[in-house]
């Protein structure tokens, strides 16, 4: 029987072809197992090293400072505002002037503690507020200018009479004396000199205490006075000059405003100078 030679060194081709690709197959299988291997490999390490930074991060946590101050800030906001200020504004007041007719004076000389007596002092006549020839009179009594002199307002009582500046009804509890401003005034008796001052309505004015329940007030006086405060004169002692300050009677020519009391009470000056 003949050999088919062909047909064997076919055959024996194939079977060679086979055998390499199964070497070639298990080359790529060995290979792509290796390389799954080291796949595996790196993710193991990679795990590990994140655990390990886990616990790092742990242990630092654990590992936290807690002593540290606690800084305590306002839970409200600080606003700054800016103060302005305004300029001051000047004004000028001007002073309440006062109508001369809304003046009504009316008070006594003497302080304002002393209380004037409802009635009379005994022996004194409430009209016209002459002194009967019981009661005592003051002593070495002396006119209170150089010279007798027309009386220009005699004292009043309890009369009322119209004041010639203010226009108002009202009692005089003086006696105004003609006089030149400059005329010498003299002390009406003994006595000393209680109080001097510059009223707003009746001038330079000045209060003679007789010692003896009498008082005389000299008003409308020049600034410049020959006694002050505390003195002791006697009658006929030279005391000032006429001034014409007392607004209150401006509107009548220059004189003297004399007013005379007798414990407590106002009375008649004539009555007791005009002798």
């Amino acid at each position: 029987m003949k050999k088919n030679l062909l047909s064997d060194k076919k055959y024996a081709k194939g079977t060679k072809g086979f055998y390499a690709a199964l070497g070639i197959s298990a080359v790529m299988i060995g290979s792509a197992c290796f390389f799954a291997y080291q796949q595996g490999e790196k993710l193991s390490e990679d795990h590990l090293t994140a655990e390990n930074n886990a616990s790092v991060s742990d242990e630092a946590v654990a590992n936290q400072v807690t002593d540290i101050p606690k800084v305590t800030t306002p839970a409200y906001r600080v606003t700054t505002q800016a103060q302005t200020t305004a300029a001051p504004v000047l004004t000028t007041v001007q002073a309440a002037t006062i109508p001369a007719s809304d003046i009504i004076v009316d008070e006594p000389f003497e302080e304002a503690a002393a209380v004037v007596p409802d009635e009379p002092a005994e022996g004194i006549d409430p009209v016209n507020g002459s002194v009967s020839a019981g009661v005592q009179k003051i002593e070495n009594p002396k006119y209170p200018l150089a010279e007798a002199a027309e009386v220009l307002n005699p004292f009043s009582g309890t009369d009322l009479v119209k004041n010639e500046t203010t226009g108002s009804w009202q009692t005089h509890n003086g006696t105004d004396i003609a006089a030149e401003v400059g005329a010498d005034v003299f002390a009406v008796s003994n006595g000393e000199i209680t109080s001097v001052s510059n009223d707003p309505l009746w001038g330079v004015t000045l209060v003679l205490d007789h010692k003896n329940g009498f008082m005389t007030r000299y008003c409308g006086l020049g600034a410049d006075l020959c006694v002050q405060e505390g003195d002791i004169v006697v009658s006929g002692d030279l005391l000032g000059t006429v001034g014409g300050t007392a607004d209150i009677e401006s509107a009548l020519a220059p004189h003297l405003h004399i007013e005379m009391k007798h414990n407590g009470a106002y009375i008649d000056p004539m009555s007791q100078i005009n002798q």
